[in-house]
Order: structure tokens, then sequence, then C-alpha cells
């Protein structure tokens, strides 16, 4: 690899300095609102209208964009809702500074962008992949679940959890800081309507955590950027069961924004869950066959609202409150069938459970930040508080039978699992450019979570209940993440580069009450990255490289099992310790009038790789999360866009990758390497009447360790929409899972068991929605709304 780097610094020398070089840079804002514009396209031409360079503007609205000294040119500022700016240069000049430009809303062009609605829902950019949910028809109906498996390089699997690239290793943040809605599946609340858009950055600079091996993953939760009052309302309703109401209501002025976002949602989920197992005693082998149907029910609560308040030009106050309420209602029921011999017809013993689960979930968060923005332009400083408290309550009731050899009730069970958590987070950055090419950025952060939970198993024996297995369990949880960073970025030509560190405290105490488990850790770890880049005419180069930690999950340390299933239960490890990652990238990115190549070159190495490991202890199967020596991991990635025509569009990705596990435990040898390889082809057509359709496939390969292989997936959704209402409204019809091809099967082999699995957790899905928008954004609205504030 350190070869790989130097080969490619050589292939960069001869370009550097090559022919005489104009460099213009600037900030690109909303004349009215004075609202940062990001994405605008920026076009520096010559006299004979020949494009010599384009560029778009960052998240800031700035821009800087090299074009060769031919004399007499010009440059266009285009964005969609706005009229076209276009002002000449002066010639002769090697740096210019056009200072703040003024875009102004066009209205009729806006209402003509309603209507065709050109713009791609997929844009590939060097250094993420940007996903705009509201242009894709397959994500306006489900939740934040839906939208990540649109999303270029993302899956997400049954349990809810996400992968990028097949590494389930993944930082997920809302609006670019940690939420509690990233964690335990509670991403199914955030409905996709609220959802603006997904960025995936796959190896991130050190002014992110340095948490996540496989990258980060950001959504971007809707806010309001039009004047005066706007907002829409949406209804779904599908079967099974998924009945949701989406209202928002927002206002903006030249010196307030407020945003609201509501979620009020009811869903059923029906799964199917077989297991064939074959154990090896001394004597024979016995048999077993599990069937467990479920129904779940969940009714889900969400309201997400604050203010963005402008001081003046330069200084922006933000506050927002966020608050996720859930119920589950979960009824399973499961049914063993004991054999000896695999040719009986009636087997040798037969045990059913009935298990009913309760849940009640409370997530609340506050948000503020401080922003403050200086003449000289890129220079900005940002301060951001964070406080965030849950709580938990899940209680299951659970009665079993067996109906041969013979009748026997046995003692009904019963569980209740309580947990809260408290976290505390601050951050400031600073980003403070030394000339027009060069940026030092460096910013500090803490973060304080104190987690605790108590799990009661009990028995009933005549009218009392009793301690069930000495299951009586109370855990404390308490982490504390201290980090530092600085990064400087500076351009040579075409050549780029950014270098950077960041510096992470971790400290982390886990105990129970009785100090049973009891354990306290210390990660005092440097992440350096590197991002090298050159640009050519219409394409660009990148080589990355950054060093990475995953520390393990609460639940991932929690000690204590469920009882639910009897013949299997998983149970955290305390003692696990995180592993590190060097993760290299070399990255290419090619744009033609109507198709997008991206592909990518990764390598990973993680030291202390985190997999589960499956053992049989007391006739009852375990699996817990363990640390082996290493992972490496190579592959390539191949991400396209294809728009031939304004009303189709084909986006098609693949990524393969091999692997090598080295590592043992309880004497077993766990040594593996293997390949896997992933796909997803989707397309959009807009067809006649305002009709749009979407289509998509995704496809999983074969995968393997040493312990489990499971079968190849695949997957297909599509769906329908269509403009009502002088395009006020759009009513959308879409199937996910269709023809319940989403089975997850696999094969669990032991020293002395096979096990068998087949999961089908959701099945097909059929739903409609309507949604009706309403804007106020003519002259005389906007007018009044600033006047209001004023007064």
């Amino acid at each position: 690899m350190k070869s790989l780097i130097i080969k490619t610094l050589i292939l960069f020398i001869p370009f550097l300095g090559i022919g005489q070089q104009t460099v213009i840079s600037g900030k690109v804002q909303d004349s009215t609102t004075k609202e940062v514009l990001p994405y605008v396209t920026v076009t520096i031409q010559d006299n004979a209208s020949k494009t010599l360079a384009t560029a778009i503007t960052d998240d800031l609205g700035l821009f800087t964009i090299e074009a060769a000294s031919t004399g007499s040119t010009s440059i266009s500022f285009s964005y969609t809702g706005y009229q076209n700016h276009i002002q000449s240069l002066i010639a002769g000049k090697q740096k210019i500074d056009l200072g703040t430009i003024e875009l102004t809303t066009n209205m009729v062009q806006l209402k003509a962008v309603e209507i065709s609605g050109q713009k791609s829902n997929v844009s590939l950019k060097l250094d993420k992949k940007v996903f705009e949910v509201g242009k894709d028809v397959l994500s306006q109906n489900g939740s934040a679940h839906d939208v990540l498996n649109g999303v270029p390089s993302v899956a997400v699997d049954a349990a809810g959890t996400v992968s990028l690239r097949g590494n389930s290793n993944v930082l997920i943040l809302i609006n670019g800081r940690q939420s509690g809605l990233t964690q335990s599946n509670a991403l199914d609340q955030i409905a996709a309507d609220q959802i603006e858009r997904i960025e995936v950055i796959t190896n991130p600079s050190s002014r992110y955590d340095a948490a996540g091996s496989a990258g980060i993953v950001n959504i971007i939760l809707k806010k309001n950027k039009k004047s005066g009052f706007s907002g829409q309302i949406r209804l779904v309703a599908g079967s099974p069961n998924d009945s949701r109401l989406n209202p928002s209501l927002n206002f903006k002025s030249n010196k307030i924004n407020i945003f609201s976002n509501f979620s009020i949602r009811s869903s059923d989920y029906v799964g199917l869950y077989t297991t064939d197992q074959v154990t090896n005693s001394t004597t024979s082998p016995n048999y077993m066959h599990r069937v467990q149907n479920e129904d779940r029910h969940d009714d889900g609560k969400l309201l997400y609202m604050g203010a963005d308040y402008f001081i003046n030009e330069h200084q922006t106050i933000t506050a927002a409150f966020l608050k996720n309420a859930t119920h589950d209602n979960d009824k399973t029921d499961l049914r063993y069938q004991y054999d000896s011999d695999q040719g009986n017809t009636t087997p040798d013993s037969l045990l059913t459970r009935h298990g009913k689960s309760l849940e009640k979930r409370d997530y609340s968060q506050i948000e503020f930040n401080y922003t403050r923005t200086f003449q000289q332009k890129a220079k900005k400083w940002t301060i951001d508080v964070q406080y965030d408290w849950w709580n938990s309550d899940k209680k299951w009731d659970l009665s079993t039978q067996r109906l041969l050899p013979d009748i026997m009730v046995y003692p009904s069970i019963r569980t209740s699992s309580v947990g809260n958590s408290r976290d505390f987070l601050a951050k400031t950055d600073f980003i403070q450019p030394i000339d027009s090419l060069s940026t030092l950025e460096f910013g500090l952060k803490t973060e304080i979570r104190t987690v605790t939970s108590t799990y009661l198993a009990e028995e009933q024996q005549d009218n009392n209940w009793i301690v069930y297995q000495n299951i009586d369990n109370d855990l404390n949880y308490d982490e504390t993440i201290t980090g530092a960073y600085t990064q400087f970025s500076s351009k040579i030509n075409k050549f780029s580069y950014m270098l950077g560190l960041r510096a992470e405290l971790t400290d982390i105490a886990i105990k129970d009450v009785e100090n049973a488990y009891s354990d306290k850790k210390n990660y005092n770890k440097l992440f350096p990255t590197i991002n090298l880049a050159y640009k050519f005419d219409a394409s660009s180069l990148q080589l990355n490289y950054s060093k990475r930690i995953k520390r393990p999950s609460l639940y991932a340390l929690y000690p204590f099992n469920e009882v639910t299933d009897l013949n299997a239960q998983y149970i955290g490890n305390p003692d696990l310790n995180p592993s590190y990652t060097d993760a290299f990238e070399m990255a290419f990115l090619k744009n033609w009038k109507t198709f997008t190549l991206n592909p990518s070159l990764y390598y990973q190495y993680e030291k202390g790789f985190i997999q589960d490991y499956t053992y049989r202890q007391d006739d009852i199967f375990l699996t817990t999360p363990i640390n082996i020596d290493y992972e490496i991991r190579s592959g390539i990635e191949l991400s396209t866009l294809y728009n031939p025509l304004k009303w189709f569009q084909v986006n098609a990705e693949m990524n393969y990758y091999h692997f090598k596990q080295k590592g043992n435990y309880r004497d077993e040898n766990l040594d593996y390497s293997s390949q896997n390889f992933t796909a997803r082809l989707s397309t959009q057509i807009k067809l006649p009447a305002k009709f749009s359709f979407q289509g998509r496939y995704n496809f999983r390969g074969e995968k393997r360790n040493a312990q489990i292989t499971s079968e190849a997936l695949q997957l297909i959704d599509f769906g329908f929409s269509k403009l009502l209402l002088k395009d006020k409204a759009t009513i959308v019809f879409d199937i996910t899972n269709a023809f319940n091809l989403r089975q997850y099967k696999s094969v669990t082999t032991g020293t002395d068991y096979v096990i068998k699995d087949n999961s089908i957790p959701n099945a097909e899905r059929y739903r409609l929605s309507f949604v009706y928008r309403f804007n106020l954004t003519d002259a005389k609205a906007i007018r009044q709304a600033n006047d209001a504030n004023r007064d």
C-alpha cells in the first residue's frame, strides 16, 4: 500500500504547474433571506461561449474554481428556482475574489421545475454520495430503513443493522451529530418523509469522530428553506397494516426560520422463522425442528421542531427539540419438535411456547447551535451542545407446555427489562482560512454518557413469583469520550491535499450491583487522516487514508440474556475490546453529459475484529460477540449514473471484496478467507400524464465465515407516483419485498452440531400514500412575513 501511495504521488508531479491558471473564489447566497446556497453550478466560459471549467458550491455556499488564462471570460451561476447570474472576469489576474454573489428567486422557473422534476435523486461526488429522498419514488412511503436500502453502498438487514460495503461498523449521524435515534433499531421510527437527503462518506476526515471503520452515513432531516409559510401533510396506508400521518408546518422570514415535523405511525409485521438442528450425542444424532410465528405491532409518535434566529448577517442561533415515543405489542408462537430418528412419523417430544411482549420507549433530545461567520470567506466558528435522555420498559409473559409424549404444563415465566440513559455532548469547531487556497481547522469535543439497566426473570410457583435461573441483574455503564482534532488543507494548481490528526480519550466503566461483572477500560489513541486529490478537466482522482475505531455497543457488552427462546440465546461480552482499522481508498470520478462513473479501490486492516461466536452449553446454543486477531478486507466498488433522457435514469452499483480472518476462541480455530459480491440496479422513468415509475433490484451474494454460511439474497421493490391538483399533491403506490424474496437462509456448523435457519422477518407489503403541499412564497406573503417579524 505504501508503494501504491508513492506511485500515485509520482503520477501527480508532471501535472503540477502546467499552464497559467486563474483561481476564482466567492460565496453564493439567497438575495432575500441571505441563506447560503449549496450545490450551485458555477461555469466559466470564453468569449465564444466555450466552457473552460465548472464547479459547484459546497455546503457553506463557497466555491473555488480554476481556469486557464485565455483572455476575456465570464462566470455564470445557475441553481434550480433562481435566475441565472452572469458577470465578466478581469483578464490577466491569477487570483480573483468575487465576494458574495446573490441569486434572485425565479418563481416561474421554480414552478416549472416542480412540474418536470428533472433533478437526479443520486449525486455522485468524489468524497461522498448524496441521495435526495424527495426524488425517489420508493422511499416516500416508509421509514429511514426504506430510504437507506435505496442509497448507493448502503444496506439494511432484517434486524435493522446498517452496513456500508458489506461492513456493519458504520457511524450513523443525524444532521451531522450523534443521536439516540440511530440505536436499537430506532431508525425505523423516522418517517421517510422527514428526511431530506442521505450523505455517504466512505473515508471521513479528522473533523468527524473516529468511530465507524466502514465510514459514515449522515441523515439530514428536513428544515424549511422557503420564505413565508409552507408545509405539507402525508397520509399512508398499507397491507400488512402500515398507517402513517406526517404533517409539517414551517415559517421563514429574514430574521427567523421555524421548522416542525410530526409523525404518527401504526405498523404490523408478520414474521416466520424456521430452524432445523442436528446435534451429535455419544450414541446417535438428535434432531430438532422449530417453527416460530411472529405478529408484531408498533405504534410510534415523533416530533421534531426548532428555530433558526439570524442575529445578523454573520451570527445564527439554532435550537431544536426531538421526541420519539414508541409502544410495541408483540406476540410470538414457538413449536419445538424433537426426534432421535429423522424418519419417525411421531416425534419423541413436542413443546409449544406462547409469548407476549409489551415495550415502551421514550427518547428526547435538545440541540443548540451557535454559528459565527466572518467577512473573510470560509472563516467560521460553531458551538454545538446536545443533551438527550431515553427510557425503556419491556415485559415478557411466557407460557410453555408439552404435548408429547404426554401433556404437561410448565410454570409461567415473566421478565422485566428497564433501562434509561443520559447523554451530554458539547463541541466546538473553528475554520481559519490562511489564504485563498489554504485552510486550517481545529475543534474540541466531549461526550458523557450514563446508562442504567435492570433485568429480572421470574417463575411462577403456586401463587408466588420467584427469581428464575438467578436472573436478577442491575447494570451500570458510564462512558466519557474526549476528542480534539486539527487539519490543514491546501491546493497546488490542480492538486489538493488535506492532512488531519484526531486524538480521542475514552473511559468506560461497566459493573452490576453485585459486582459479578466489573470492568474499566481506557482507549487513548491518535487517528491520522490523509486526503489527496487531483482534478482533471471533467474528472477527479482521490487517495485517502484514515485510522478509525469500533467501540463495542452496550448491547454487545450486556452480559444477561433473554429467555424467550428455549433453544438459543444471545449474551453480551463485558470483556469485549474495541477494534482499530487502517483504511485506504482510491476513488475516481468522471462526469460526462449523461453518464457519471465512480469506481473505488479500498483496503482495510482491522485489528481485534469483532464477530459473533456460537457455542453449545447445557443443550442451549449461546451466541456472543468476541475479538479475533484481525480481518483484512480489500475490494472494488463501482457506482454509475446514466441519465440519457430527461425522463429516464438508471443507477447501477456493484461491490466485490475479499476478506481474510485470523483468530481462535474456546480452542476453536476461526481462521477463514472468502469473498462477497453485492449489486443494485435502480431505474426511474417519468411517464406521460405526470406519472413516474421506479424499480429496484438488490442482490447479495453468499457470505461465509468460520462458523456461518449465509445464502445469496435477492430483493425487488417497485412503485408508481402521480402529480395531482396542479402539482400540489402526489399519490404514490409501492410494493416492497415483492414476491416475498427477502428470506435470510444460513447454516451454522460446530464440532457436534449443524443448525439451518430460514428467517422471513417481513411479508410482502403494499402501500398507498397521498401528500398535499402548501406554500405561500409569493412576494406578498414574503413581505408580510418579514414585516411581521420586524414588528
